[in-house]
């Protein structure tokens, strides 16, 4: 039995709910804020279960009703250690330049001193990201040394360990739309543009869905992504 396991109702959720009505896979729901993770215990929530999807909205929630499930020898997609590389961003990053990925020119710094020096090496803009975190949040696009201090300077007094980590990337001009490619197994079976007028194209942020049309190179290239 298929169990889908949440802590939010999203549109999204709805729809897997109804897609397993439909083809008749049984399955459970399983509401993860009130399931108690006791481990070598099967919760009653569980009883017969044996395969689960994560749908969590908090990556913390989530990876870590996946470890609870793994521990159990019930498979989890995605797997915990693949949410962990996906759920960092220099984790991710790493995995990427060691199977020879593309990817824009990537580096972290934990002085504030040498991230301005390597953005004045690099030139303006620069993208400075939070290693963890999602939906385009805390994303800054730096245009000059003046603003570049002023955001070093916020992120030394904010203070915390997140902070203290400085993930930059190099601004990637694009078309007022990035893609996003959602891949099963060995297949890229969907893709959408999230397209907005602003830098960050996130549909968190106000970015347009739309279809994208799976190309042999945008199939390629995402499975490659997904097995590294």
């Amino acid at each position: 039995m298929l169990a889908i396991l949440y802590d939010r109702i999203r549109p999204d959720e709805r729809m897997l709910f109804e897609r397993a009505e439909a083809l008749g896979i049984p399955f459970k729901k399983v509401y993860v804020p009130a399931l108690r993770m006791v481990l070598g215990e099967r919760p009653k929530e569980l009883e017969g279960v044996t395969v689960a999807l994560e749908r969590c909205v908090s990556q913390t929630r989530g990876l870590a009703v996946a470890r609870y499930l793994t521990a159990l020898g019930i498979p989890v997609v995605n797997r915990p250690e693949v949410m962990e590389t996906c759920g960092d961003k220099w984790a991710t990053s790493g995995a990427l330049e060691r199977h020879g990925l593309p990817q824009p020119r990537t580096a972290l710094l934990t002085d504030a001193e040498e991230a301005l020096k390597l953005m004045e090496e690099w030139g303006y803009p620069v993208v400075l990201k939070p290693v963890i975190g999602s939906w385009g949040r805390l994303l800054a696009k730096i245009t000059d040394r003046e603003a570049a201090e002023a955001i070093l300077e916020h992120k030394e007094v904010l203070g915390g360990f997140q902070h203290q980590l400085l993930y930059l990337q190099e601004y990637v001009r694009k078309p007022g739309r990035d893609i996003r490619v959602f891949v099963v197994g060995d297949r890229a079976i969907a893709a959408i543009y999230r397209r907005s007028q602003h830098w960050i194209t996130n549909t968190a942020r106000g970015g347009q869905a739309e279809n994208c049309p799976v190309t042999p190179e945008i199939a390629e290239l995402s499975v490659r992504a997904a097995q590294a």
